[in-house]
C-alpha cells in the first residue's frame, strides 16, 4: 500500500468511524507506529487535515469544526501517477507563461503537488529541470497589458486601447473601446478577441500590439454568445479571422504524407488518402498569408490543387525565395 492509499484509508476511518485508536489504524494500515506517526504529522501539517486527537476517545476525530460534515483531504483522490501528471501540467503551463504571471499564482498548487509526493524543494527543481518547452519567434507580452486584460475578460469588464496595427513603416496607432470575450493563446502568442465598439464588430488583437490598455470602469462589457464567436472568428486557417472562408485542396507528396497525415491543420479539414500513396487535405482559410507560410515548410512536397489564384500565389512565393526577392 503506498502513502496515497494510507491517506485516503485515514480519511475513510475518521469518516466512518469518528474516532479511530492509533492501535487500530496500525493494524488496518498494517504499518509501524513510526510509519503512522508520520503520516499523521504530514496530514496535519503539510495537508492541513483537521486530525484531532481526543484524549477522552483515546483516539484521533476531525475537529470540532468539521464533525458531522463530509470532509476530503486535498489530493487523496490522486495516485502518484496521477500527480506525476499533474506537476507535467503545471511545468507546460508555466513553459507557456511569458510572464510568469500563472506561475505565480499557481506556485502555492505547485508546492502542494510537491508536498503530497514527499519531495523536498531540491527534488521539485529537479522535477521542472526534466521537462522542456522549445519555442521560437516568441513575442513578449508587457505583463501589466496581461494582467489588465485577462482581468477585463474573467470581469465583463471594457478595455480602452492604444494599438498598434503592423504594416509598412510601423503601422499606424488608433483608439479603440472594445468588450473583451476571450483570450487565446497561438503559436507563443497572446490574443484578445473582443468587440470593437469602433467598428461594430468582432476583432482579433494582438496583446503584444498594445501600446496602452486600461479598463474603463463601471462599464459593463457587451457579452457575446460562444456561439457567435466561433462563427465569426473560427473558420478559417490560422489566427487569421473575418471574412467567409474558402477552401484550399492540397496534395503531399507520399514522403510526407506519413507526417502531415497526423497533424491536425483545422478542424473542420478533410483528407483522404490517395491510391499512391500521397495524402489530400482540404481545410477552409479566410486569408491566405499563414497558410502560405506554413506551406512553404513543405516546398517540393505540396502540390496547391486548388483555388487557382491560391495555386499562383505558391508559385510566386516559391519563385521569389529562389531568387532571394520579397513576394
Amino acid at each position: 500500500m503506498d502513502r496515497t492509499e494510507r491517506f485516503y484509508k485515514i480519511e475513510m476511518l475518521i469518516r466512518s468511524r469518528g474516532c479511530v485508536s492509533f492501535a487500530e489504524m496500525r493494524e488496518l494500515l498494517e504499518v509501524s507506529p513510526a510509519t503512522l506517526k508520520r503520516d499523521l504529522q504530514y496530514l496535519r501539517e503539510r495537508m492541513d487535515a483537521p486530525i484531532e486527537y481526543d484524549a477522552a476517545e483515546n483516539g484521533y476525530r476531525f475537529g470540532q469544526q468539521w464533525r458531522g460534515q463530509r470532509h476530503e483531504l486535498p489530493g487523496v483522490w490522486f495516485s502518484e501517477k496521477e500527480l506525476h501528471a499533474l506537476l507535467t501540467m503545471h511545468q507546460m503551463m508555466a513553459g507557456l507563461d511569458e510572464n510568469g504571471l500563472l506561475s505565480r499564482h499557481l506556485q502555492p498548487m505547485l508546492d502542494k503537488l510537491t508536498g503530497m509526493l514527499g519531495g523536498d524543494a531540491a527534488e521539485a527543481q529537479e522535477m521542472t529541470r526534466r521537462i522542456k518547452l522549445i519555442s521560437t519567434a516568441r513575442r513578449r507580452v508587457p505583463s501589466e497589458h496581461f494582467e489588465t486584460v485577462g482581468s477585463a475578460v474573467v470581469k465583463r469588464a471594457r478595455l480602452r486601447l492604444r494599438y498598434r496595427k503592423r504594416g509598412p513603416g510601423g503601422g499606424s496607432v488608433s483608439e479603440r473601446e472594445v468588450s473583451p470575450q476571450r483570450l487565446v493563446h497561438y503559436r507563443n502568442t497572446w490574443y484578445l478577441d473582443a468587440w470593437c465598439h469602433g467598428s461594430d464588430g468582432l476583432r482579433r488583437f494582438a496583446l503584444d500590439a498594445m501600446e496602452t490598455a486600461e479598463v474603463l470602469d463601471g462599464q459593463a462589457a457587451r457579452s457575446l454568445p460562444l456561439k457567435e464567436l466561433e462563427d465569426e472568428l473560427d473558420q478559417g486557417y490560422g489566427i487569421f479571422a473575418g471574412g467567409d472562408p474558402q477552401w484550399a485542396t492540397l496534395i503531399f507528396s507520399e514522403q510526407t504524407a506519413a507526417w502531415v497525415s497526423s497533424e491536425e491543420w483545422h478542424p473542420a479539414q478533410r483528407s483522404e488518402w490517395l491510391p499512391d500513396g500521397r495524402w489530400r487535405l482540404e481545410l477552409p482559410f479566410v486569408d491566405a498569408t499563414e497558410l502560405l507560410m506554413d506551406l512553404l515548410r513543405h516546398a517540393g512536397q505540396v502540390e496547391v490543387q486548388s483555388p487557382p489564384w491560391l495555386r499562383e500565389a505558391y508559385a510566386r512565393r516559391l519563385t521569389s525565395a529562389a531568387a532571394g526577392l520579397p513576394a
